[in-house]
């Protein structure tokens, strides 16, 4: 697998432009904190970096649809470069209104939703369609986000340190040209699906997913969970500004944590899908992941917070490695790009609104006690997944597939 050479161009795409993301997640908020100091103000930050996902995934669907994964992945490269370069200009020439923030992230998040599934149609396309064998890809291409969430935070807190947020922001869209290179000259597809009669109209995937009985669930319940964990990272960046000193280190460490926990998930999910039912390891590592967040509501040091952090992220590969499969399986190919679209719309319908009431919560609650209630909610909304997923378990699954038919 790690022969196939478009496989290793996405692998290398995503590795630079989403390093570049991540870099960008700490350096945005932080950006915020450090011209307003205002909790409320960062939470319409990131609510307006997630917005575009929610409100224009589902056209997204037709985009892909009519230009295929690839281009579309070019066209949200090409477009992401420049408009990174927007705020630390008008910035630096003392035009950046808060407004004009808004409206500039807004725009870049709008390629996101584009961008994101097309990534994830792409590896079918590059490998086949083959449940286990996407999973296992899906896991391999997955482990560059990781890693990407490891270097990203802790470049960005040096940088932050040395010049300014602002010069984190120049970086990011450095690494969407490279992206738009990388994968224009070593990305190679297979022949285009023909559009099919289930696969017209505007909401061909959303009534697809919502007549699904295991897919259509697991949107529901990711929606609740996607909620939620805004509030994490919200949280993260108000206790490193606001209780350890306002350290752009620590909150690098912070973001870099989860980047550690989710590749050692990710390199332990390549290694499960090949032979663990997929949908048992999603339910189980759901029900897990929660755990470590009960920890974050005592005072602790931030080495032992970095820990916690990365043992929660840890667990999330694990969760998602696998459904990508069964979705890729479930979906008919002609109604992969809206159906992934339409999950990814779902999945973030409620993040903004978790954005704003994380950053107004965490501006008037203690940090130690909005990290409880987060806790418990997570628990709630994981374990209302994992009763999606097992009780759909025999209905997908084949406990007898050789895992030996996977190269």
């Amino acid at each position: 697998m790690l022969r196939n050479r478009s496989l290793i161009g996405l692998f290398s795409a995503e590795l630079v432009s989403l390093t570049g993301s991540s870099m960008t997640l700490l350096a945005l908020p932080w950006f915020v904190l450090a011209t307003t100091g205002s909790t409320a103000k960062m939470g319409w930050v990131l609510a307006a970096r997630v917005a575009p996902q929610a409100l224009l995934g589902i056209p997204a669907g037709s985009l892909i649809d009519r230009l295929g994964a690839k281009r579309t992945m070019l066209v949200a490269d090409a477009a992401r470069g420049p408009l990174m370069a927007i705020i630390p200009i008008l910035f630096w020439t003392g035009h950046l209104s808060f407004a004009a923030l808004l409206v500039v992230t807004f725009a870049a998040g709008s390629f996101s939703a584009p961008y994101s599934a097309s990534a994830a149609l792409l590896v079918p396309e590059v490998v086949g369609d083959d449940e286990r064998l996407v999973a296992r890809a899906g896991a391999i291409v997955g482990t560059s986000t990781q890693i990407t969430q490891i270097a990203g935070p802790v470049f960005a807190g040096v940088l932050i340190s040395l010049t300014s947020p602002a010069s984190v922001l120049v970086v990011d869209g450095g690494t969407f040209v490279f992206s738009f290179l990388t994968i224009l000259l070593t990305v190679r597809v297979g022949s285009r699906t023909e559009p099919a009669a289930q696969a017209r109209g505007l909401l061909a995937g959303v009534r697809f997913l919502m007549s699904d009985s295991l897919l259509g669930p697991i949107v529901l319940a990711a929606c609740v969970l996607n909620f939620v964990v805004p509030g994490l990272l919200v949280g993260l960046n108000t206790l490193a500004f606001f209780h350890f000193n306002s350290n752009a280190h620590v909150a690098g460490f912070f973001y870099g944590s989860l980047g550690v926990g989710a590749l050692a998930g990710a390199i332990l999910a390549q290694h499960l899908t090949k032979s663990v039912e997929l949908l048992k390891l999603s339910a189980l590592a759901i029900i897990a992941m929660p755990l470590p967040v009960w920890l974050l509501s005592i005072a602790l040091p931030w080495p032992v917070v970095v820990v916690f952090v990365g043992a929660f992220s840890f667990f999330t590969p694990l969760v998602n490695a696998p459904l990508i499969g069964i979705f890729t399986v479930r979906v008919p190919p002609a109604l992969r790009p809206k159906a992934m679209t339409a999950m990814m719309t779902f999945a973030t319908l409620a993040g903004p609104l978790g954005y704003l009431l994380a950053g107004f919560a965490f501006g008037h609650v203690s940090v130690y006690r909005a990290f409880f209630v987060i806790a418990a909610a997570l628990t709630l909304g994981s374990v209302a997944f994992a009763a999606v997923l097992l009780r759909h378990r025999t209905e997908t699954e084949q406990p007898g597939l050789a895992a030996d038919a996977l190269v």
